[in-house]
């Protein structure tokens, strides 16, 4: 027969001790140790009324316009872009080489379905016009699907923007993917190049700008809510529709002769071509006397250039030499 020997009660915790180093928790399981968070996650914003919390950074972004796929390429993140699309104009050279890595998705915006194609986990838009609600890809809508997104704020400011805002964005943006101190450096550099321009404008008479986006029966111009409105002025100019309270709006020819602006600044994009703008502009008689149709005073600037983005100190610099000939 076997003989069972009995084990002396004071050594049971003993034999014990094995087993509950192993493991705690219900039967003994093992506990998973949570992964380390990344530096500076969970991250929560608040974009345009959406509030977003980010426990990692994005890692398949599709951009929709072209002034924030060159804000993800400045802060050196193209190799989160899974996809593009919507230029208005020529990627700045500095970015070309990593743009032509990117997959462009459709030359305006992407339907749903080749945007789901992409399998993005955030889609980053320009204007409000990114996120179609009639196309399901409103934000909601995108969130739904489990895709987070982020509208660039120059849409849903209240009052006027300007350099403090695109320091907001670009500062969220860098945050958002965990590169903080890119978007610091990119700030600074905005920054310095506007105080150059402004140091080199002081005592200058500003003259009056009219704005000219698009337009025949009617004239899409820039309003006093937006950084083109900001950028005339830093560039040393007065928007003669500061007090339009929008980004864009349509005014009349009667009020832009009313306001007898002395340089025509032209927004450069799309199929219709400056020469054809400028044409527009000269062949008008209403406009005869306008004094900048009268003296073919122009300026221009890409469309890319005049919104919030990563080009806001270059088109200072560069409508400052057009709106100031001579300026050191």
């Amino acid at each position: 027969m076997l003989r069972i020997r009995r084990v002396p009660l004071a050594l049971i915790p003993l034999l014990l001790l094995p087993l509950t180093s192993c493991g705690s928790g219900t039967n003994g399981e093992r506990k998973a140790e949570a992964a380390p968070a990344a530096d500076g996650f969970p991250y929560t914003v608040t974009n345009c009324g959406t509030k977003t919390t980010f426990d990692a950074p994005p890692k398949r972004v599709v951009t929709m316009n072209q002034h924030v796929t060159e804000i993800m390429l400045a802060l050196g993140l193209q190799d989160r872009l899974a996809g593009t699309a919507y230029l208005d104009d020529s990627i700045l050279p500095e970015y070309r080489s990593a743009y032509a890595r990117t997959t462009v998705l459709a030359k305006e915006y992407p339907s749903k379905e080749v945007l789901l194609g992409a399998n993005p986990d955030f889609v980053y838009g320009g204007y409000n016009s990114a996120f179609d609600k009639a196309k399901g890809q409103d934000r909601a809508g995108l969130q739904k699907d489990g895709i987070n997104t982020r509208l660039n704020i120059e849409n849903c400011t209240e009052g006027k923007v300007g350099i403090d805002q695109l320091a907001t964005e670009i500062t969220q943006v860098a945050r958002t993917f965990g590169v903080p101190e890119r978007g610091e450096k990119l700030i600074a550099e905005e920054r310095q190049k506007i105080t150059t321009v402004e140091a080199e404008l002081k005592g200058s008479s500003p003259p009056s700008v009219f704005v000219y986006d698009s337009g025949d029966s009617s004239a899409f111009t820039a309003g006093g809510k937006g950084i083109g409105n900001e950028i005339v002025r830093l560039a040393g100019g007065r928007n003669v529709f500061t007090d339009l309270d929008a980004t864009f709006g349509d005014v009349s020819w009667e009020q832009v002769i009313k306001r007898k602006p002395e340089v025509v600044v032209i927004y450069d994009y799309g199929g219709t071509t400056v020469a054809a703008k400028k044409k527009r502009l000269l062949n008008d008689p209403a406009l005869a006397d306008v004094p900048a149709i009268r003296n073919k005073k122009f300026a221009v600037l890409p469309l890319s250039s005049a919104v919030l983005g990563v080009r806001v100190a270059d088109a200072v610099q560069d409508l400052a030499g057009q709106l100031h000939p001579g300026t050191p």
